[in-house]
């Protein structure tokens, strides 16, 4: 019996320390792209010899295709998958006493690489895993003499952005593509990179706000197109969040008629080199270019679950696009973004700064306004805003420090590189944004840890000025508290919203603004009001600790944890509850509800034109 190659590790191949991905997330991605398909098949025909010779020769003329193939990893895990199927093949066909060939290759492999040193490890790395395989062989089957196939795999050195992939392998030869491209996000690429997207989305709005990796998809697509070609790759999970999904997949979808087959949710991707480790939240996305009858499978947590439709923020949902909007699509108070004074730091004081400023100049103290912004908010700390905007000229000459500020605030712009920041200059006592509510307002922070069920929300005193790192909702209620509290919007947030590192960015235009509230009966929406309020009595029973404090998931309260349960609760009644139990449903539910609403919107515009 054959000795399974499977056991042969990167650790045997690696050379010279080069970076790889571990085995286990590279069968995330192969496994539903095509291995899965191939097990199953295995399993139908190993009882009859005519069809698991048909399907030996099937395996053995499949191509494939990693376009930033690194070291080789993607082709050596599919590499080991095949010779595993071809092992069993043959064990059976001689036990049959039925002759046989060895017929999986080196050959079938492609690649395209812009490291020549890593594309060399590559083909070197194959081919020390093909020996090996050769001498299991021989050990398993010594009175089977066939000679195997000498071959060596197709690994290019090239920038797979530049290149056209048809010069590698014609498309009409190929099955699948697969692999992990590199992860620059869309403000952190180098120079050559923005040119190599700029390059591939020639003619697209909006891609200065992707990410490096989305010009593999369009690269891919374009390559793929009128083809029965299928992809999965490995990509941040930013790109299927925020803006970056109607970027990418309208064209995609417009022009190309892709297609996602499956998807697995964020997860934490282990990339792995020797000496050092590295984790990033990723997603995975297997595409093609034309409508097959396969099943749509929904990866989370490692569980799938089959599914009509996977659309771009990888919900079981249809292809929406959601887009940016500058006024709310629910009939909601207006959200803005807070106090953006562009001041160099000048206007902005501690408790202590604070004290020792008026010490000074005493006739500043009444200036002096509380200043909140996200960290403020989460974290507790006391900050102070001079605000000297509304005070009278005359009284502002009696002031010989403050106008000292007022004039470095005037340098700081003047020496800004920035032409708008300059003209500001003009008028060193206002912010570049202002936005101070004349009534007690709601207050979001802008970015959030990823480890918080819920964003902190809160009601802030209309003598608190936020800052540029919230976001103001004046005129707010309780219900609509409420309704921004719970878990349903909160769901919202995490599908639709970008990401800073593995944080939450909490955006007015894609994530409020396109939200769709409900319309609850007048019982409903004192059930919401009254569960809002018992959040608020849940934090106050912790007066010494922080919104960050108890938010916290390893710190929250059990009362905070039972209030928000119920806040849950009310709030899914007011949607119906149907569709609304677990956060996948809420997600395809919202999604449902913002295309009918979409839909609607389009049509009143139709009529009216």
């Amino acid at each position: 019996m054959l000795t399974q190659p499977t056991h042969l590790t990167f650790e045997e191949v690696r050379v010279n320390g080069a970076y790889y991905t571990n085995e286990e997330n590279i069968l995330k991605v192969i496994n539903p792209l095509f291995l899965e398909d191939l097990n199953e098949e295995f399993e139908s025909v190993k009882v009859q010899p005519d069809d698991l010779r048909a399907f030996h020769e099937k395996i053995s003329n499949l191509e494939f295709l990693d376009p930033a193939s690194g070291c080789g990893n993607f082709l050596i895990v599919t590499y080991l998958e095949l010779i595993k199927l071809e092992a069993k093949i043959i064990e059976i066909l001689i036990k049959n006493g039925l002759s046989c060939d060895f017929k999986v290759n080196l050959g079938q492999f492609y690649g395209i690489e812009i490291d020549p040193v890593a594309c060399q490890n590559s083909k070197e790395n194959m081919k020390a895993i093909d020996s090996q395989i050769t001498e299991q062989y021989k050990a398993a089957f010594p009175d089977f003499a066939k000679k195997r196939p000498n071959s060596e795999p197709c690994i290019v050195a090239a920038n797979a952005l530049r290149i056209d992939w048809n010069k590698v392998i014609p498309k009409d030869k190929l099955n699948y593509i697969m692999g992990n491209p590199p992860f620059a996000g869309a403000r952190l690429m180098s120079q050559n990179q923005k040119n190599d997207l700029t390059d591939v989305w020639a003619g697209h709005k909006g891609i200065g706000n992707l990410d490096y990796v989305t010009a593999w998809y369009k690269k891919a697509s374009d390559y793929m197109k009128n083809t029965k070609i299928e992809a999965a790759f490995v990509s941040t999970s930013s790109v299927s969040q925020g803006e970056q999904p109607a970027i990418l997949w309208t064209p995609l979808i417009k022009e190309n008629n892709a297609t996602i087959n499956f998807a697995h949710r964020t997860f934490k991707w282990g990339n792995e080199a020797k000496g050092k480790k590295a984790q990033v939240h990723c997603v995975i996305i297997g595409f093609s270019d034309y409508k097959n009858n396969k099943e749509k499978k929904l990866f989370d947590s490692n569980k799938s679950r089959k599914v009509e439709n996977i659309n771009p923020y990888l919900a079981d949902a249809p292809n929406i696009m959601v887009e940016r909007r500058s006024t709310p699509i629910s009939k909601v108070p207006p959200i803005g973004i807070g106090n953006k004074p562009i001041d160099g730091g000048y206007y902005l004081f501690t408790e202590k700064e604070r004290d020792e400023f008026i010490e000074k100049e005493p006739l500043s103290r009444n200036l002096f306004k509380p200043w909140m912004g996200a960290d403020e908010l989460l974290h507790g700390y006391k900050r102070y805003c001079l605000y000297v905007k509304d005070c009278l000229p005359s009284e502002l000459q009696k002031m010989p420090e403050v106008l000292k500020r007022i004039k470095l605030v005037k340098k700081y712009r003047l020496n800004s590189k920035s032409i708008p920041t300059q003209k500001l200059a003009n008028y060193p006592l206002s912010f570049h944004v202002t936005n101070i509510p004349k009534s007690d307002y709601i207050l979001i922070p802008s970015t959030t840890s990823n480890k918080r069920k819920y964003i902190p929300i809160r009601f802030i005193d209309k003598n608190i000025i936020s800052s540029n790192t919230t976001h103001i909702i004046a005129n707010a209620t309780l219900y609509h508290f409420g309704i921004l509290e719970s878990n349903v919007h909160m769901v919202w947030m995490r599908s639709v919203c970008g990401r800073l590192g593995t944080g939450y960015v909490y955006s007015k235009d894609i994530v409020y603004n396109n939200f769709i509230w409900p319309n609850p009966t007048q019982k409903q929406k004192e059930a919401i009001e009254k569960a809002a309020q018992a959040v608020l009595d849940a934090r106050d029973l912790y007066p010494d600790s922080t919104l960050a404090d108890l938010y916290d998931p390893n710190t929250m309260p059990l009362e905070l944890v039972k209030a928000h349960e119920k806040l849950d609760n009310a709030v899914k009644a007011a949607y119906g509850n149907e569709g609304f139990e677990t956060e996948e449903e809420i997600v395809a539910s919202l999604m449902k509800l913002y295309k009918e609403a979409i839909d609607k919107e389009n049509a009143e515009k139709k009529s009216i034109s």
